[in-house]
């Protein structure tokens, strides 16, 4: 580590000497300026830790929320000709609305609006960012659910209340077993977009990877190699868990056969 620092101190002043340096020697001093220097790669490893405490959070709350409002449509939706409940109908008009209004505004001006309007006494900026994020994402958590339980056979439900079911048991024990194996892919990639989205939270003061990263070419007036870096990190996470997604699926399908 002594060697490496030597050489970076020797040709970082010979290049503030004006001194042409080579490609690779150049390259070596901005490398190691954006993540050796100072302990920097500390910072970007606090960050993913961040990024993925958020996601996970923000995962949590949209799965909570959109299997709550997937079940109110889908139960409004099934009701039988003629049998119409007048709280299921409220509760299914707010969750349209809900929906509708999450879906058809921009994540960035949620995020705005809940960093800088709603919670704007709030200091806690990455947790502000993790239930804005959650809130976005249970609305479209809650059309893949919706969508998964609407195509399975009605015979399912009628199955469950012939054995005795009420209607959440019936979901419960029957029916999102079920469904679950079908809107496991769409699932997964509204994970991998909650993953990447995080990074919008720094707008707001979220001290994510890409805050980390913002940090560090602050200080080193070089942004190229912190948001390469960034981008390379993303990237790494984002293979890892589509690998683990298609593993998981692998495995129901075998689970299947069985």
């Amino acid at each position: 580590m002594d060697r490496m620092a030597q050489l970076y101190e020797l040709w970082k002043s010979q290049g503030v000497a004006g001194d042409n340096l080579a490609f690779w020697q150049e390259f070596y001093v901005k490398f190691y300026q954006a993540f050796i220097e100072a302990d920097r790669w500390k910072q970007y490893l606090e960050g993913v830790g961040t990024t993925l405490l958020v996601t996970a959070m923000a995962l949590a709350i949209g799965v909570l929320l959109g299997v709550l409002v997937a079940m109110v449509r889908t139960a409004h939706d099934q009701q039988r000709p003629g049998r119409h409940n007048p709280l299921l109908a409220i509760l299914n008009a707010i969750c349209k609305i809900y929906v509708t209004v999450i879906r058809g505004t921009p994540m960035m001006v949620q995020l705005l609006i809940m960093g800088l309007v709603i919670f704007s006494s709030s200091r806690n900026f990455t947790m502000v960012g993790a239930l804005t994020l959650g809130i976005n994402s249970g609305a479209y958590v809650a059309e893949i659910i919706r969508g998964g339980l609407m195509s399975l056979d009605a015979g399912q439900s009628e199955a469950g209340r012939s054995l005795g079911l009420n209607y959440l048991d019936t979901m419960r024990f029957i029916v999102v077993p079920q469904a679950f194996k079908t809107v496991l892919p769409a699932l997964g990639n509204e994970f991998i977009i909650l993953l990447k989205d995080t990074s919008l939270i720094t707008v707001i003061g979220g001290k994510e990877l890409l805050y980390a990263a913002q940090g560090i070419y602050n200080r080193t007036w070089e942004q190229m190699y912190p948001l390469l870096g960034t981008a390379a990190i993303y990237l790494v996470l984002v293979i890892l868990f589509s690998w683990l997604q298609g593993k998981l699926e692998r495995r129901l399908r075998q689970s299947d056969r069985h």
